[in-house]
């Protein structure tokens, strides 16, 4: 294909402006599509040109293949960058946009569909020699033969998950058989009408868990390199809160050996292009597991950036117009400490739900070498109930993770926001929380902190 001169990003909010801000630096045009409930939107503005792809609901605008093609060839775009989310893992979506000719700007439609079915990730994770979390069988729709037994074979607690899931959706905990049954008729049902694939395994719970992921960068020619480690640990029904680079007291041999393993898979597949290898550690142990690849760049991409001083967003446009076909592992280096922490329009006092409303008043912190926000609003918008609740991301670099903190905590006092609840309180709280300070994070902390938190 020829050169990429005008670059459509298939998304909306801090991700669609986290792009264009890349594509920008880099002498392209960029497009913005966009819903009527975001017609006024930080991202329609942010871009060169707009396009208007319909009706307020995800399934007729940012999940409409079809108008998103429309909007490209209206505007002579000659690259899709996906985003995260929405139409980011579709398979089906990326063979369309090669098929009309264009760049896509993320991993080939193949090493999405075989990553993005999970059990089938884990065979290939296994054939590549990376350990994997303990499991079932795939359990299709009414499909309970062996069911118990599989569930004991695995171990009580563990997980339901839905074999196309992604990002917490799908994924429900038991803690014994009796409870079985019914929770993987409902995550079946569940999956089946969010994904279309009702399909389920079953996988051990690691109750003492953290979550670490590996920042990889492959070039589809079977070589690739990592760029370290992100801890995500602190989170909410397997939702991210706060991420941070390097992950607190992992030994550095298991840092590399995490990073060895996340590239044997990228190599192993010939990889092209971001993508996260994710992985369950044990918090004493340090044994760790292989858990999914996220064929995409991720939300929580920032904090890599901050250490590593490198565009992942630069590097995935530049990859997809040929620009690089390798780099030397030796040449990323990691510096510093970066923490980031997710702002949500939500209310943790009542579940963490959902808090829709106008931001009256919303004047982020001013950027500088160590403070960065990403946000997809800006004073006067209107959070809306129709997509992710996720207003911005405050991301804070510092010599080491005191400073990291400390920066965090003051960049988000200084933050005045109103009209409607946010998570902005509670995230100062964690940032205080002694246990957090002390490095101790893992999947259940926010189960074992958050009312001592929200009482603070």
């Amino acid at each position: 294909m020829g050169e990429i001169n005008k670059v459509l990003v298939a998304n909306r909010g801090e991700i669609a402006c986290r792009v264009f801000r890349s594509a920008r630096a880099l002498g392209l045009s960029t497009v913005a599509v966009y819903s009527e409930a975001d017609a006024a939107s930080l991202h329609v503005a942010a871009a060169d040109e707009a396009v208007a792809i319909g009706p307020s609901s995800p399934r007729e605008s940012y999940l409409n293949a079809k108008k998103i093609l429309e909007a490209a060839r209206q505007v002579g775009a000659d690259a899709i960058h996906p985003g995260y989310g929405f139409l980011a893992e579709n398979a089906a979506f990326a063979d369309l946009v090669t098929a009309e000719g264009l760049h896509w700007i993320g991993p080939t439609a193949d090493i999405i569909r075989r990553m993005g079915d999970k059990q089938r990730a884990r065979e290939i994770a296994q054939s590549a020699g990376v350990p994997v979390v303990p499991g079932s069988r795939t359990f299709g729709v009414g499909d309970t033969d062996g069911l118990e037994a599989a569930g004991r074979a695995v171990g009580y607690p563990l997980l339901v998950k839905a074999v196309g899931g992604g990002g917490g959706i799908g994924m429900r905990r038991v803690d014994e058989e009796s409870q079985l049954a019914s929770t993987v008729t409902a995550t079946q049902s569940m999956a089946e009408k969010s994904f279309g694939n009702g399909a389920i395994f079953l996988e051990r719970f690691v109750p003492r868990a953290r979550h670490i992921e590996i920042q990889v960068f492959g070039f589809g020619n079977g070589e690739a390199i990592h760029l370290f480690e992100r801890d995500c640990s602190v989170q909410r029904r397997f939702q991210k809160v706060i991420e941070e680079s390097p992950a607190p007291g992992l030994p550095e041999a298991v840092s590399r050996r995490m990073g060895e393993a996340a590239v044997s898979l990228c190599t192993h597949t010939r990889y092209g292009g971001a993508g996260t290898v994710e992985f369950i550690v044990d918090a004493t142990s340090f044994e760790f597991f292989f858990l999914e690849m996220n064929t995409r760049i991720q939300v929580e991409h920032p904090v890599t950036e901050m250490v590593t001083g490198v565009d992942l967003v630069a590097m995935q446009i530049d990859f997809a117009r040929s620009r690089i076909n390798g780099a030397d592992q030796e040449s990323i280096q990691s510096r510093g400490h970066a923490i980031e922490c997710r702002l949500y329009a939500e209310n943790p006092a009542k579940m963490f739900m959902p808090a829709p409303g106008p931001l009256t008043i919303f004047k982020p912190p001013a950027e500088t070498e160590h403070v960065r926000v990403d946000s997809g609003y800006r004073e006067g918008d209107v959070m809306t109930p129709f997509y992710d609740p996720l207003i911005a991301k405050l991301i804070a670099h510092g010599g080491d993770r005191r400073e990291a903190c400390e920066r965090a905590e003051q960049a988000l006092r200084s933050w005045p926001i109103e009209g409607l609840r946010t998570n902005r309180d509670f995230l100062i709280g964690c940032l205080r929380n002694d246990a957090f300070r002390a490095g101790d994070v893992h999947t259940s902390f926010l189960d074992e902190h958050a009312k001592a938190i929200l009482a603070a």
